[in-house]
C-alpha cells in the first residue's frame, strides 16, 4: 500500500516557486565560477559568469538536464527509503504524518516567497552540509565549455541547498516507491525548466521582474493555497473529487 502522489500540483509548485530560483541564481553563478573559461567575441575576453547568465540553447539545455537528473535521484531515494519502510506497522500513521508535513512545508514556502515568513530559510542552512562536500566537485569538472560538462554542473548544482525542493522531496517519499519518487522530482524539474531556461536567454531583465512584489506574493499565495487545501482536504476527510489534482491526495492505493 502506497500514498498516491498527484504530479500536476507538484510540476505546478516547481513552475510557480522558481521565482525563488531567480534569487538562487547568483549563488550559481558564484559555484560556477570556480571553473571559469574563456571566450572569443569581438575581441571581448568572457569568464563563465557572463556565458552562465545567457548560455547557447544547447548548453542550457544541458545543464538543466543534470539538474533534474540530480533532482530525480533524490527523489528515488528518497522513495526506497520509504519503500524500505513499508513492512512496518507503523508506516500508515508515518505516511499521514509525513502527508501533513509536506502540505505544511507548501504553506511554510509560499509565505517565504510572499516575504511574510523566513523560517523556512532554516531548512536550507541545514542542507549546508551536503553542499560542503558537493561544491568542491565543481572545480574538478573542468571549463564548463561543452554540454557533457554543463550537464555535470547542472547535476551538481541540484544539490544545492533549496527549501523549494526539500519541500517537494517529501512528497517523493509518500509515493512509496523509488520509481515513483523519481516521477515526483521529475514533474517538479520540468515545472521549474520555463523559468530556467528563460533565466539563461533574459538573463538580468527577468530576474529584475521577478523581484516585483507583486509577483512574488502571487505566486506564494498559490502555493499556499495548494499547502492549505491539502491541509483541509487531510483533516476533513473529503471524498476523491478534482480536488484532488490540486493536492496531495492521502488516499492508500494496492
Amino acid at each position: 500500500m502506497t500514498m498516491s502522489v498527484s504530479l500536476f500540483p507538484v510540476f505546478l509548485v516547481g513552475l510557480l516557486g522558481s521565482v525563488h530560483c531567480a534569487g538562487m541564481c547568483g549563488g550559481i553563478v558564484g559555484a560556477l565560477s570556480l571553473a571559469p573559461r574563456r571566450a572569443r567575441g569581438n575581441g571581448v575576453v568572457m569568464t563563465l559568469r557572463t556565458v552562465a547568465v545567457a548560455p547557447d540553447g544547447v548548453q542550457a539545455v544541458a545543464y538543466n538536464a543534470g539538474r533534474i537528473a540530480s533532482y530525480m535521484v533524490a527523489g528515488f531515494l528518497a522513495g526506497g527509503l520509504a519503500q524500505g519502510a513499508a513492512n512496518l506497522t507503523v508506516m500508515p500513521a508515518l505516511q499521514q504524518y509525513a502527508y501533513v508535513a509536506a502540505n505544511l512545508l507548501l504553506v511554510a514556502f509560499g509565505l517565504h516567497l510572499m516575504g511574510v515568513w523566513a523560517g523556512i530559510a532554516q531548512l536550507e542552512r541545514g542542507g549546508q552540509l551536503v553542499w560542503r562536500h558537493v561544491r568542491p566537485l565543481l572545480a574538478r569538472i573542468g571549463p564548463p565549455d561543452t554540454p557533457g560538462r554543463m550537464f555535470a554542473a547542472g547535476a551538481l548544482w541540484g544539490w544545492l541547498p533549496c527549501a523549494m525542493v526539500y519541500s517537494v522531496l517529501v512528497a517523493a517519499m509518500l509515493s512509496g516507491s523509488p520509481g515513483s519518487g523519481a516521477l515526483v522530482m521529475l514533474a517538479f524539474g520540468l515545472g521549474t525548466l520555463p523559468m530556467m531556461l528563460t533565466l539563461g536567454l533574459a538573463g538580468v531583465r527577468l530576474r529584475s521582474w521577478l523581484r516585483l512584489r507583486v509577483v512574488r506574493v502571487a505566486c506564494g499565495a498559490t502555493v499556499l493555497a495548494f499547502g492549505l487545501l491539502g491541509m483541509v482536504r487531510s483533516a476533513s476527510g473529503l471524498p476523491s473529487s478534482w480536488l484532488q489534482v490540486l493536492c496531495m491526495t492521502p488516499g492508500l492505493t494496492p
